[in-house]
């Protein structure tokens, strides 16, 4: 019995990737169906959060659609730098298109993401996504959805300590993840195995690159946000700080 095909096919080599574009209909389908649902109902909203929603937006297809996706078939760090992508710049700007109403649970939403960054980039978990569309796109909407998340409370103007301990959080958790990845002894995710070569990588060291991927841009942006919140907050007066925290 044959093994499954991956979401974003077999792996390609070097001289085939430019030509790897994800075509897929009900991707498109659905991205297109997305932008025009948030287009109708936004069409009363701030020019600068239409703009926020449509470069997210843009980001996220882009990280979807283009060769990059049949390259994370083939390289660890690939899949990396797509989550990357899309965890740390497509959704910041779609939730800065978000309304700033019902958000009120950092901590909840750092936990969220971080549980589920943790448990998809676990071997097991990892490894299904090749044989599952299904769980290939759950491991995606989850990400993302998370990340959407975490980043709307992130970015709320209203100052409040919870939000730097989240910022915090996600900048320790998504760090060490990435230091256990670039320092493990050996490679640890079986669809990688035999993928690599081509692009002269042996699976440790794509492992490795996929990990300093995440603990550095991971961590600084991050890093970036908790001092921007920090300043925001003990700017504030005592008071005033108190009842946001609340």
């Amino acid at each position: 019995m044959s093994a499954p095909v991956p979401y974003c096919g077999l792996p390609p080599g070097p001289e085939e990737l430019a030509l790897r574009w994800n075509l897929d209909p009900v991707l498109m389908v659905a991205l297109a169906g997305v932008l025009a649902v948030y287009l109708w109902r936004a069409r009363r909203a701030p020019r600068a959060r239409i703009a926020a929603f449509c470069g997210g937006w843009t980001v996220a297809a882009v990280a979807l659609i283009s060769p990059l996706c049949a390259l994370s078939v083939a390289l660890f760090s690939a899949r990396i730098g797509q989550h990357m992508i899309l965890t740390l710049v497509a959704a910041p700007l779609i939730a800065l298109a978000l309304p700033l109403e019902r958000r009120a649970h950092p901590l909840l939403a750092a936990l969220t993401f971080t549980l589920l960054l943790w448990f998809w980039h676990a071997p097991a978990p990892y490894a299904a996504t090749f044989a599952s569309p299904v769980i290939y796109w759950l491991m995606h909407l989850t990400l993302i959805g998370s990340a959407i998340w975490l980043w709307a409370e992130l970015l709320d103007p209203r100052p409040a300590a919870t939000r730097l301990a989240a910022a915090a959080i996600s900048m320790i958790q998504m760090g060490f993840l990435g230091a256990l990845l670039t320092l493990a002894p050996r490679a640890l995710y079986a669809p990688h195995q035999l993928t690599t070569a081509a692009w002269g990588l042996t699976p440790l060291q794509d492992q490795q690159l996929g990990g300093a991927l995440m603990w550095a841009p991971g961590g600084l942006v991050f890093l970036a946000v908790a001092l921007v919140i920090g300043r925001r907050w003990m700017a504030e007066p005592p008071a005033a700080s108190l009842q946001a925290a609340e």
